[in-house]
């Protein structure tokens, strides 16, 4: 694969999100990534959503471009064959990422005998070495409380796993920035962080830690409102929902022009004492100004006035489902350049993303689909762990190492 990593190896041994990611988005910047996994699959691999197959979509999703080794990692053979790939030579090999650190062998202390310069970048649960994810994460700072409908009691977790995505591009950048340092200095090292550090940091970068404490109110829940500014969303005539956002001075102001509540808000404005054209006072007032601009939208289909709020730039969306979504809006449609349909093996046909970015000085490449389970097997052992063929026969014929071309052989 071309791009502007191209040349770039990196190997992966990981589970979740969060490192798949980053390993994914990595190979979709040219990289040539290395996925490891066990003989039987990794902890990944049939993880919903599945497809009517029973293959996972969530794997595929997540391993698009890498090149793929089954390996039973039990078996003493098998960590020092991981151990040689990870640790082969090359300028721009010896990089490293994990979420499976095991101490003693899959660690950067051990590995980095093998390689003085090798980056290893692991990410962990916690500072403390527990396990964690999203989904535990997220409830220990707090983000379910103030997530749901306003006056709802009880804490509503997310769908989105907001801090493994994060992380994954964190890892990515930590990489970069490493192996940025190695090429100045000759250096490897280790580079460690955590899922909850991540989140712990993005919660005080948008200012709730600060929140919290010099403010003696808790903040609530506010269902479909944008905090602080002002955002709502609205039941339209035909039967849809839509959400309509007034953060800044001009979306405010274009909403206002077009649906025609310029006086009206003014009038509140004069009642209350506050200016509406600050994004705090339009937060205050959100109840008064929703049942202002409620019945506008409740007299009219999205499709009478969607054009019109487009042409006045107005920030706004309707809601759909996944289903819908694709089906109706064509950035997630090989109108988009970023998208290509693809045919999955064992999942179907259906448009897959590439990377979002687009580099100037390299064409977008179109996405790859992953790979089966063990397919480069061989490949990556020749190649990378420089084993001859009767070494590697030998591997499989002992079940060290698997792929799905020794798979099919029949038996003799």
């Amino acid at each position: 694969m071309s791009g502007i990593l191209q040349g770039m190896r990196v190997v992966e041994g990981s589970a979740f999100v969060a490192v798949p990611l980053a390993g994914m988005t990595l190979a979709q910047m040219g990289a040539e990534v290395i996925r490891f996994d066990r003989i039987e699959g990794g902890l990944d691999a049939g993880r919903w959503p599945l497809a009517p197959s029973g293959q996972s979509l969530f794997w595929a999703g997540l391993n698009k471009g890498k090149r793929s080794v089954a390996v039973d990692m039990r078996s003493p053979e098998g960590r020092e064959l991981i151990t040689r790939i990870v640790t082969a030579p090359g300028r721009d090999a010896g990089l490293f990422l994990t979420n499976l650190r095991v101490r003693g062998w899959m660690d950067h202390e051990t590995l980095s005998q093998y390689r003085r310069d090798l980056i290893m970048v692991t990410l962990s649960g916690d500072r403390h070495g527990r396990p964690a994810v999203d989904y535990t994460v997220n409830p220990a700072l707090g983000i379910p409380d103030i997530t749901g409908p306003q006056g709802h009691e009880a804490p509503v977790a997310h769908a989105l796993p907001a801090w493994d995505l994060i992380a994954g591009n964190m890892v990515v950048s930590a990489l970069l920035a490493a192996e940025r340092h190695r090429l100045r200095t000759g250096e490897g090292q280790a580079v460690d962080l955590t899922l909850k550090d991540v989140a712990a940091a993005m919660v005080g970068h948008l200012g709730m830690i600060g929140g919290a404490v010099v403010n003696s109110a808790p903040r609530e829940k506010s269902g479909n409102a944008l905090y602080g500014a002002y955002g709502q969303d609205f039941l339209c005539a035909c039967g849809r929902r839509v959400m309509v956002v007034g953060l800044t001075r001009r979306q405010w102001g274009g909403l206002l022009k077009v649906t025609g509540t310029g006086e009206a808000m003014k009038a509140v404005a004069a009642a209350s004492g506050l200016d509406l054209a600050d994004e705090g006072n339009r937060w205050k007032m959100r109840d008064v100004i929703s049942a202002i601009l409620a019945p506008w939208f409740a007299a009219r289909p999205v499709a009478e006035f969607a054009a019109e709020f487009d042409r006045a730039g107005i920030t706004w969306s309707v809601f759909r489902t996944i289903k819908e979504a694709v089906a109706e809006d064509p950035d997630l449609s090989e109108e988009n350049p970023m998208f290509s349909r693809l045919e999955q093996p064992g999942l179907g046909r259906f448009p897959v993303p590439g990377l979002p970015v687009d580099f100037a000085s390299h064409k977008r490449q179109r996405p790859v689909p992953a790979p089966a389970l063990g397919a480069d097997t061989e490949e990556v052992l020749a190649d990378v762990a420089r084993l001859d063929d009767r070494e590697i026969a030998g591997l499989f014929d002992r079940g060290v190492v698997d792929g799905p071309r020794r798979r099919a052989r029949p038996a003799a």
